[in-house]
């Protein structure tokens, strides 16, 4: 739904190079990652299996919703006050450098937290207060959605468009970037591919999806599912101006400009059928998702997009971030929060790597798998 169809792609690694580090994964975590490598003066290769943001990076809901995974109140609870207001403040901060990496792919919308229960209301209402005590914006909601918590400055994106536009750029500043390169091995500053041998320092696995399968170290700290979504044609039944969440978060939707709509979620209704399925949409799911369009929704656009991604989830919320092996570190485990909790991943795992400090690595360093 998001491909323009302009992208001529990557080239494919058929030769040994050399460099400070290699980035694996081409995603918005790893793009970000190249990102704060070259604006540290460090030399990169970046590869991926497929493309730029083939997977759940360029395949997703397109939000831009600040805080981590859980509620704000949720977040305070786990977290402590102070830390989870600072890590709220850096990924509003991080929307901005998305907006301006990517200029025309951003639009600031706020968000909706829709209850579909009373018992969900209140906890909205839990929210709120939480982020009233902290000095966070938000306000009550009650309008054609239905009821909840309205909350400006988050953002709706194309996250397909925005990856490509960082890829390009990075090209542009010296970064090699392949594609349809896969890592068939990398341990002690070497990467195999295929075709070719990239010799580093340092070794970035930046893959959310199946990372427990590129990394089996981390196999006890996230776990691999499904997303999946749907979109249909431009439609003017609804007028749905910025990005809804509903159901505790498990159903989310957007109507872009043109009038297209793009929802997803049901993952809930079939939670073990979803953990460590393949990436490709599946009936039930799908029919539920068409029943959110028709029944709930009113919509009687024709469906012509329907797919899937795969991300991995954690028990913590925030991101595992570790040196799994010498010289090899992975980030990941974005719990459905990769678009801009994966771009500060990226980034702290670029300054921890090379001995610089960061403070998101700070804040969420005890999630961290392996060697923090």
């Amino acid at each position: 739904m998001w491909d323009d169809g302009h992208w001529i792609g990557l080239p494919t690694l058929d030769r040994n190079v050399k460099a400070d580090a290699c980035v694996i994964g081409l995603g918005g975590s790893g793009l970000s990652c190249i990102d704060e490598l070259r604006t540290m003066g460090r030399t990169v290769v970046g590869i991926d299996a497929a493309d730029v943001a083939a997977g759940a990076a360029g395949r997703n809901g397109g939000f831009l919703l600040s805080g981590t995974a859980d509620f704000h109140h949720d977040a305070v609870s786990a977290l402590g006050r102070e830390r989870a207001v600072r890590i709220t403040q850096l990924t509003r901060d991080e929307m901005q450098r998305i907006a301006l990496q990517a200029p025309g792919t951003v639009r600031t919308t706020g968000s909706l937290r829709i209850a579909e229960s009373d018992e969900e209301l209140v906890d909205c209402a839990r929210q709120r207060d939480a982020m009233r005590a902290d000095g966070l914006p938000v306000d009550e909601y009650d309008g054609p959605m239905g009821r909840g918590l309205s909350i400006p400055g988050d953002a709706a994106f194309n996250p397909l468009a925005r990856c490509r536009a960082l890829a390009a750029s990075l090209q542009a500043k010296g970064a090699q970037l392949f594609a349809r390169t896969t890592a068939t091995n990398f341990s002690d500053g070497v990467v195999q591919t295929p075709d070719g041998r990239i010799s580093c320092d340092q070794i970035f696995v930046a893959v959310d999806g199946n990372l427990e399968r590129l990394l089996p170290e981390l196999a006890s700290a996230v776990r691999t599912t499904r997303l999946q979504m749907l979109a249909t044609a431009p439609t003017c039944e609804v007028n749905i101006p910025c990005p809804v969440y509903s159901r505790y978060g498990f159903d989310y939707w957007q109507q872009l400009p043109d009038g297209t709509l793009a929802l997803g979620g049901g993952r809930d209704k079939a939670m073990d059928d979803e953990w460590g399925a393949a990436g490709e949409p599946a009936a039930f799911v799908q029919d539920y998702l068409t029943g959110v369009l028709r029944d709930k929704l009113k919509v009687t656009a024709a469906i012509t997009h329907r797919w899937a991604a795969l991300v991995s989830y954690n028990s913590t919320g925030l991101p595992v971030l570790g040196e799994v092996r010498p010289g090899v570190w992975a980030a990941g485990g974005y719990s459905g929060t990769g678009n801009l909790m994966g771009a500060l991943a990226g980034r702290a795992l670029a300054r921890t790597a090379f001995g610089e400090a960061s403070e998101f690595w700070t804040l969420v360093s005890t999630s961290a798998a392996g060697r923090t």
